[in-house]
């Protein structure tokens, strides 16, 4: 069965290594089945602000970064706060295709928080025809749909893009009611919940889910090589 190549877009607050380590257990999960590629946000985070915004755990990294600020002026990100701003995207859009130009082809891409709220824009243009990103299928962890006005265009149709989401009964990052509204996006998307809260989950049970996601992809990839 043929390993899939996965682009791995961190949360808020967070860089591509951070998130490699917090998502050790996950990559062991999905060893000779997934390779996971992470690439960093352009946006640095200041330290200056409050240590917690809604959008991403407390926990701190050495270079904090973001995909997009809700609150230009204050440089800051809020995922429950509705905005007219979205200041950054279109850097983060080009980091993502840099990202597919230098260490692409990926079948899927993998996004956590602030990362996971990317994803659907990025399912959007696919969806559209933009040649940038070509991709099969899309993981969310701890999703959320953006509130900004600025990107309310890129929910206009159904992403029928193949879809897991996967979210915490007890996050208060990210409450479930969230992730669930952006997997109402989604055509037929594929539900996986968990006790726990704003993380990866990657024991047992979950295991068996994400491979029985993956392994139609694998499936397909093996078929056509």
């Amino acid at each position: 069965m043929a390993v899939l190549r996965v682009l791995c877009l961190h949360g808020y607050r967070q860089n591509e290594r951070t998130f490699r380590e917090r998502a050790g257990a996950l990559r062991k999960v999905l060893r000779n089945r997934a390779e996971l590629i992470g690439v960093s946000a352009s946006l640095r985070v200041s330290d200056n602000g409050p240590q917690l915004q809604a959008g991403e755990s407390s926990s701190q990294s050495d270079d904090p970064r973001g995909w997009w600020f809700s609150n230009p002026h204050e440089e800051t990100f809020d995922a429950l706060e509705d905005s007219d701003s979205c200041q950054g995207l279109e850097e983060s859009l080009k980091i993502i295709t840099k990202a597919f130009l230098e260490q692409g082809p990926f079948d899927g891409i993998l996004g956590f928080s602030q990362g996971a709220a990317l994803v659907p824009m990025l399912c959007a243009l696919k969806q559209q025809g933009d040649e940038r990103f070509k991709f099969d299928f899309a993981i969310l962890v701890a999703g959320f749909k953006s509130r900004s006005t600025v990107h309310q265009v890129f929910y206009q149709k159904p992403i029928g893009v193949p879809s897991l989401h996967v979210f915490g009964e007890t996050d208060r990052v990210i409450p479930g009611e969230m992730s669930q509204e952006l997997a109402s996006l989604f055509i037929d998307p594929m539900i996986l919940t968990h006790k726990g809260g704003h993380f990866i989950p990657a024991s047992a049970p979950q295991k068996k889910v994400y491979l029985e996601f993956l392994d139609k992809f694998s499936i397909s990839l093996s078929g056509n090589s």
